[in-house]
């Protein structure tokens, strides 16, 4: 009886944990999405306003991307003790496929191509490495 107690705890305390750490990546790639509006329109203000060339569009997104993502990553995996590489990607992953499913919505003609891959793989690392420089911030 007392052995059917004890699995019986453990398993809600990891049902409990997988709760948590689905909270975290979804609060994850909320901030990721939110700080990349912030820092965007922060962007389209300069480019309305300054000098700025439109040609330095690409990077400038893609470095917002990355960095959201990163910050995003790190934010929701600091909490956690392990799996910070599978986290971290979970929210570089979630981050890009809502962008591409908002763009798919919004473009007609969106077509997933080799850049979009490439893309999509360097969110996932981003997310990665966020995950894992958030589960060590944790152990300091």
């Amino acid at each position: 009886m007392e052995k059917e107690n004890i699995i019986k705890q453990n398993i809600y305390a990891e049902e409990s944990e997988l709760k948590k750490n689905t909270i975290r990546i979804l609060k994850g790639s909320i901030l990721a999405i939110v700080l990349s509006l912030i820092l965007l329109l922060i962007f389209a203000m300069l480019l309305a306003y300054t000098s700025l060339s439109e040609t330095t569009m690409v990077p400038v997104v893609t470095v917002i991307a990355g960095i959201s993502i990163f910050i995003g990553s790190t934010i929701s995996t600091i909490k956690i003790r392990k799996n910070g590489l599978l986290n971290g990607s979970l929210v570089g992953l979630i981050y890009i496929l809502l962008l591409y499913l908002c763009s798919s919505i919004y473009f007609a003609s969106f077509s997933i191509n080799i850049n979009s891959i490439i893309i999509i793989c360097a969110s996932v690392i981003c997310g990665m490495i966020g995950g894992i420089i958030g589960v060590n911030l944790n152990k300091k």
